[in-house]
């Protein structure tokens, strides 16, 4: 399974998240950013990779979908609910990520 992490400017939420579940089992993950001065630049080649795609706010799903809707025929996409009020690696948010991403892992 592919995974695309996706968050505003990919510097603290989505690349978390990509080390977070770097060596989950069975899947290969990745991370982006919407904005245009994101570390990572979300690509429809991205988007065409990915077997789902986990943005961290209910407006980046929003975002995706309304830039990139021909690519996300067979992509699911799921918003998290995780703002950004976290630091990268911070301790709380990498507990969140464990407690809500599994469950789209499957």
């Amino acid at each position: 399974m592919n995974v695309l992490f996706v968050c505003s400017r990919n510097r603290l939420r989505s690349p978390t998240a990509e080390n977070v579940f770097r060596d989950w089992p069975g899947v290969q993950v990745a991370s982006a950013g919407l904005a245009p001065d994101a570390d990572e630049i979300l690509t429809a080649e991205d988007l065409d990779w990915a077997d789902v795609v986990i943005a961290m706010e209910k407006k980046h799903k929003a975002e995706i979908s309304r830039r990139f809707m021909p690519q996300l025929r067979d992509t699911r996409v799921v918003a998290l609910g995780i703002r950004d009020d976290y630091g990268f690696m911070d301790p709380e948010l990498i507990e969140i990520l464990r407690a809500k991403v599994p469950p789209h892992l499957r």
